[in-house]
């Protein structure tokens, strides 16, 4: 999720349970706890490109890295001997504003390592995306009464308003994927594996995507009541398992290794981009709706030091504010009833 939105997830919290003994420091408290697991963004190394990508949303945001976070959250507030009488409540605020941080990280679509180090599951709920508009807005505003007002009120029924958009989101998901099931099986396509991304900002329109014998199918899904359940077709790409990479690629075991890193990282939606077959990209998510242009990924150069390049284009990414208000209206080209509706 967005720095911003961290931020007031955890001040909020923070607020709802200790502001009216800690004041303005309970939202602080709450703010750097909600921010600082991402400090794991200044592992890097130049000689192995795919490091940031394995410890980002690592160690520093599992259940069991909570108690040191709070405590690291904590310090400059405890360093202070003003602060030292009221430690409990103090460690405690900065505490759940951290614990906050991995939790709204495995509601969105990238994958938390919350079990870490007991297992290396990545937990990925997709049921929202990492900007939302309309979550920060509504903790925000929750925040900002309940700080001004000295009341732990506003920021409690703007945390329940939190969970409502997000229980909301998860309804519409599953809504979602039984749509995608109904597709494939117009189709005629036996479903392998299939997610439903959500798309920026609103729980209305869907990403669809699901794997078939070895392709991946993407369309868009739009989840209103009764007849507003329409879907648009989208593009299709063949996925690139690791035994289809090059005999050079697969005699170097540094390539090897990197390519199933980058698998891992990817949730094994891999696939080759179809303007440039030398990247690798992360197929769940694209540049384009009408053909998969990756927005990150790999280019391997076996027998070099270090084989792997890492590939980004995240700074050409754009919301598409209008088109999508377009279709959460209903106005979009291309969008059609289910099949048998």
């Amino acid at each position: 999720m967005d720095p911003l939105t961290h931020a007031l997830l955890g001040a909020t919290a923070a607020q709802a349970a200790f502001g009216p003994r800690l004041g303005r420091h309970a939202w602080l408290l709450g703010a750097v706890g909600g921010v600082l697991p991402d400090a794991d963004v200044l592992i890097g190394s130049a000689s192995d490109p795919l490091l940031a990508i394995e410890y980002h949303r690592q160690f520093t945001h599992a259940f069991a890295f909570v108690p040191l976070g709070g405590l690291a959250a904590a310090a400059p507030w405890l360093l202070r001997r003003a602060h030292r009488a009221h430690w409990r409540p103090v460690l405690a605020a900065a505490t759940i504003g951290y614990a906050t941080h991995g939790l709204l990280d495995a509601c969105t679509n990238y994958g938390t390592h919350l079990l870490w180090p007991f297992s290396e599951l990545r937990t990925a709920w997709h049921w929202v995306t990492t900007v939302g508009p309309l979550l920060t807005l509504l903790l925000l505003v929750g925040l900002f009464f309940a700080v001004r007002g000295k009341s732990r009120l506003p920021a409690v029924l703007a945390l329940a308003g939190a969970l409502a958009y997000v229980g909301g989101a998860a309804w519409q998901q599953q809504r979602a994927l039984d749509v995608q099931a109904q597709i494939a099986a117009a189709r005629g396509h036996p479903v392998a594996r299939g997610e439903m991304f959500p798309t920026v900002g609103n729980p209305l329109i869907w990403r669809s995507v699901y794997a078939s014998g070895g392709v991946l199918h993407t369309d868009r899904i739009r989840m209103l009541r009764g007849d507003g359940v329409l879907w648009k077709p989208g593009y299709t790409v063949a996925l690139q398992p690791e035994a289809t990479l090059p005999p050079a690629a697969l005699a170097d075991p540094r390539v090897v290794r990197d390519y199933r890193r980058f698998s891992y990282f990817s949730a094994g939606w891999v696939a080759r981009a179809p303007d440039d077959p030398s990247v690798i990209g992360d197929a769940r998510y694209s540049l384009s709706l009408e053909s998969f242009v990756p927005i990150w990924g790999v280019r391997f150069h076996p027998g070099a030091a270090p084989p792997t390049e890492w590939v980004d284009f995240t700074a050409r990414n754009r919301i598409p504010a209008r088109e999508l208000w377009r279709e959460i209206q209903g106005e979009a080209p291309g969008y059609r009833p289910l099949p048998g509706g």
